[in-house]
């Protein structure tokens, strides 16, 4: 494929053609537009650069992507571009086959847009990254990604989950969806799945951040839920159109899952489950780690008690405890925990004595063998007795009293 300009048709900017807000070249804050020029130019890095690599993102951090685009044509060495010539080869070689202008135009014909940082929907917790800062992000979908972060918590597991994990996993998705909050998960098999379904299910809002192009349905067997959050949500990756996905861009994938997020739950994962390398990440980036405890005889359940026990997570056994972790200070508090309390509960001194002492099978026992268990007089038992009857809690049969079951 021929290699596109650095720089194109109006029109071609994040949101189909409006002009976006800022974009500092020195800091990342905010100084002015997103030119078309850099938003083609960030596109084509997106095909050339693998996702989260460092070098390319202290770059990006300083100075412009028209610039570094500029520098790997040539090939030549930069003193704020430390790579091996051979590797500086191996991109010249991969930006000459990018066409930016096609990759836009693609997306566009799917409804979707390319965001750069700097766009009015882009969302600011992802500095929190660093280096590891996407390059921009293709997003399938409406509504603004950037307020969908706002209010969003990230729900992950392992992809061979139970039964158990998987029903966890999808009402505590639905509750949260029901209370405003936006599920977002990474669309897999098992726990990623059983999430987005569990929000989609209530009517709620859903993101899917994919290790592929967006237009590419990965998994295969979860195409028709892919669908589904597209329409209903929204479809958020770093790689341009027809990527696909490999072991090393899942772990990278993670990074942005618990960055873009308020906090991560993890729902059943093994020790050495992917899942975990997302809440290694939230940990990192000092936002919520929580985990849904599981049967002790699971192994899939063994990664979330180890990194329960060790500090890494609070325990959730709730869409409420979730939420009380990640919203406002004070606002958001769950229920306690309370066992309901019984009429017999309320029973103090001499009348909760009394009905303790008397013997469970249903003969009974006469008021003179209870004065004897309790060390009260007859008549201070029967008088008890007979309140404790108005109270339902005992009988009279005969001459022998016993407990109402």
């Amino acid at each position: 494929m021929a290699a596109g300009p650095v720089g194109g048709p109006p029109g071609s900017s994040g949101d189909g053609g409006a002009e976006q807000t800022s974009l500092d070249l020195e800091g990342g804050r905010a100084a002015g537009p997103v030119t078309e020029q850099e938003r083609l130019a960030r596109v084509a890095l997106s095909r050339t650069v693998e996702p989260g690599t460092a070098v390319v993102g202290r770059w990006l951090r300083r100075r412009s992507a028209v610039e570094l685009v500029q520098v790997l044509r040539v090939g030549a060495g930069h003193p704020e571009l430390r790579l091996p010539a051979e590797r500086l080869g191996m991109l010249r070689r991969r930006l000459a086959e990018a066409d930016p202008v096609a990759d836009l135009a693609r997306v566009r014909e799917l409804g979707g847009r390319f965001l750069a940082p700097g766009d009015a929907e882009w969302p600011s917790q992802l500095a929190d990254l660093g280096d590891a800062i996407p390059i921009g992000l293709w997003v399938l979908g409406s509504g603004s990604l950037r307020l969908l972060a706002l209010r969003s918590v990230a729900v992950v597991g392992s992809r061979a989950c139970t039964e158990y994990g998987a029903r966890v996993a999808a009402e505590v998705s639905a509750d949260l969806a029901e209370r405003g909050w936006v599920v977002c998960s990474g669309a897999a098999y098992g726990i990623d799945a059983a999430a987005h379904r569990g929000a989609l299910a209530v009517g709620g809002m859903t993101v899917a951040v994919l290790a592929c192009g967006v237009d590419v349905h990965y998994p295969r067997g979860n195409s028709g839920l892919i669908e589904r959050i597209r329409d209903q949500g929204q479809l958020v990756g770093e790689l341009p159109p027809g990527e696909h996905p490999n072991r090393f861009r899942f772990v990278l994938r993670n990074r942005v899952l618990a960055a873009l997020t308020r906090g991560t739950v993890v729902v059943e994962a093994a020790q050495r489950s992917g899942a975990l390398s997302t809440a290694q990440r939230a940990l990192r980036l000092n936002r919520h780690t929580m985990g849904i405890c599981g049967p002790v005889t699971s192994e899939l359940s063994n990664g979330v008690h180890a990194l329960i026990r060790g500090g890494g997570a609070t325990l959730v056994t709730s869409a409420a405890e979730v939420i009380e972790q990640i919203g406002s200070i004070g606002a958001d508090l769950a229920p306690l925990h309370q066992a309901s309390v019984r009429p017999r509960d309320l029973l103090r001194g001499p009348a909760a004595d009394l009905l303790e002492a008397m013997p469970a099978g249903p003969s009974g026992a006469p008021p003179e063998e209870l004065a004897r268990r309790t060390g009260l007089t007859p008549d201070q038992v029967l008088k008890l007795l007979y309140e404790l009857c108005s109270l339902g809690f005992v009988q009279r049969a005969g001459s022998h009293w016993g407990v109402i079951r």
